[in-house]
């Protein structure tokens, strides 16, 4: 079968499923600190219309998924999904990116249903800086998260940073060191304009070249891993003595549009061929109302068909989507 090829040639194996858009935290470049409106229950694709989403994706080609959200773990029985989706043929990978904060008490149900990676969003590892970005309580939460998933045998466990000038210069050492002491690999990420205040401004963002440079200076130098995939959105490096690794997701100063293979369906039922994409498919629609699964099939390889370039971040035609991160999917 054809697989899932856009007009520039670039093949998508990847999905990103966002499972809710609650959260138990409000990190300032993800949500407002208050006042949120969340999507009403009934709005959210049941497990098992994801569960059929996936089933008609597969003979398209889709090989890989990451859950997301919101926070996914507040999505009552998650490993029930998890399973679900660890048993269908075809699917090779699944992920889950999270907080962390609800991982210590979930990490064995979900290793048990087939859960291999966990990426941990974690910022700083200063407990005032970390309430500062989250606006909540919970630091240690998230490190007993992060041990307990190591614990149980997930591999690998990977720690998002996001990077903002002016305030988490003073973090990028401390997960170097992190980075080397646990065996967790931290993948520093640009500040990227999904916010919900619409506060972003370039001038805010922390680069990874600049991130490398300060670890390289008070730490040594980073060499590159070998056998990296091309289509992950991070570039990976390790430590000059193999101890320690660090990823730099640098979508802003050194965007990767050209070599993604991901499309995402957010916890409503819309399909998006981006993160920054401004239109959207509803397939949630197309499930409830006893949609053929070819014509389900159909809306998908359109989808992905009128994927554009790229971004547009670093141009004057850049547009903000209308929906913050927290409610598209991380």
């Amino acid at each position: 079968m054809q697989p899932l090829i856009d007009t520039f040639g670039r093949v998508h194996t990847n999905l990103r499923i966002s499972v809710t858009d609650r959260c138990n935290i409000r990190c300032f470049y993800c949500m407002p600190a208050e006042n949120v409106q969340f999507m009403e229950r009934a709005a959210l694709l049941t497990f098992e219309e994801i569960e059929h989403f996936v089933r008609v994706a597969v003979p398209l080609g889709l090989k890989q998924i990451r859950l997301t959200g919101g926070e996914p773990l507040v999505r009552k029985d998650l490993h029930v999904l998890v399973a679900k989706l660890a048993a269908i043929e075809g699917i090779e990978d699944i992920g889950l990116t999270t907080n962390g904060i609800l991982l210590a008490e979930q990490a064995l149900a979900l290793h048990d249903a087939g859960l291999r990676r966990i990426n941990v969003s974690l910022d700083a590892l200063d407990p005032q800086k970390f309430e500062q970005i989250t606006r909540r309580q919970g630091f240690e939460k998230v490190i007993a998260g992060i041990q307990a998933a190591r614990d149980v045998g997930f591999d690998p466990v990977k720690v998002n940073a996001v990077a903002v000038r002016g305030l988490t210069e003073d973090e990028i050492v401390p997960f170097g060191h992190f980075a080397r002491r646990t065996g967790v690999e931290i993948r520093f990420i640009e500040f990227m304009p999904l916010d919900a205040d619409g506060a972003w401004q370039r001038e805010k963002v922390l680069f990874a070249d600049e991130i490398a440079a300060i670890l390289e200076r008070e730490i040594m130098p980073l060499i590159p891993r070998p056998g990296q995939d091309p289509h992950a959105p991070a570039s990976e490096f390790m430590f000059a003595d193999g101890v320690g690794h660090v990823g730099f997701i640098s979508s802003v100063s050194r965007p990767f549009c050209m070599s993604c293979d991901r499309f995402r369906i957010t916890a409503d039922g819309k399909l998006r061929n981006c993160l920054f994409s401004l239109e959207e498919t509803d397939i949630r629609e197309m499930l409830r109302s006893g949609a053929e699964d070819s014509e389900i099939a159909r809306a998908i390889r359109e989808s992905i068909a009128a994927k554009n370039e790229g971004h547009e971040i670093n141009t004057s035609r850049f547009i903000q989507p209308n929906r913050p991160m927290y409610s598209i999917g991380g």
